[in-house]
């Protein structure tokens, strides 16, 4: 008996050890998108136009994407995409970039993504299960700087705008062809239970611990007063 009970002792921590490192990598990264978008928005005239953000209905961070995978159908990236309600930002429901073009692959570095969701129809599709940028929603290369004065005819309509920063050079980037979907799996060990995106974005989903960091820069930044909230009320 005793050694049966010695035997579970000792393999207890091995069965544990699994669950417990996908929970710190789940922490991990909302730091980390965290750190990525007080650093980007920390350098207003080579960052994401003010104007842009307060504007944005959704924002999408993906941290540490490694670009040697941005191959066709190769899983390459996770990250948190936040709505803005009456009262802020919502608590972040986890997802994963996946695809995309072959021209975007850059060799071997570490990339940081972010994506704007300007408008209700993006943000529609932002709520589904998944959705391919560049195909069921318009997407296009963010503006960099202050103001987006120097938006394109292009950026201006697009429901999407996204940017990325490798090696510390930050600009917009075209994820034509990257797919976008709902993690899950993520949301489970974030909240304790699988959760869609669509009732964490739009209903009263308290902000778990682990991503009151990421809330709280985020909401360094208010929406203007004529933007529109995300749908489902405040929280």
């Amino acid at each position: 008996m005793r050694m049966i009970l010695a035997a579970t002792l000792a393999i207890a921590p091995l069965a544990i050890a699994p669950l417990l490192a996908k929970d710190n990598d789940s922490v991990r990264r909302l730091n980390e998108a965290a750190v990525v978008f007080s650093e980007v928005m920390a350098t207003p005239d080579k960052g994401i136009p003010e104007d842009l953000l307060a504007n944005a209905r959704c924002i999408v961070i993906v941290p540490s994407l490694k670009t040697a995978a941005f191959v066709v159908g190769g899983k390459y990236g996770k990250g948190f995409v936040s709505c803005r309600h009456d009262g802020g930002w919502s608590a972040p429901g986890a997802v994963r970039i996946e695809g995309g073009s072959v021209g975007f692959q850059i060799g071997g570095s570490m990339t940081d993504v972010i994506m704007l969701v300007m408008n209700e129809g993006g943000e529609n599709k932002l709520l589904s299960d998944k959705f391919t940028l560049g195909g069921e929603a318009s997407a296009a290369a963010g503006p960099v700087g202050r103001t987006a004065t120097a938006q394109t005819d292009l950026q201006m309509h697009a429901e999407i705008l996204s940017w990325s920063r490798s090696q510390g050079l930050f600009a917009g980037v075209a994820l034509e062809g990257a797919t976008l979907r709902q993690d899950l799996d993520d949301n489970a060990e974030i909240y304790g239970s699988k959760l869609s995106n669509r009732e964490i974005l739009t209903t009263a989903v308290a902000t778990p611990r682990s991503a009151a960091r990421l809330i709280a820069e985020l909401n360094e930044h208010p929406a203007r007063a004529h933007a529109s909230p995300a749908t489902g009320g405040s929280q």
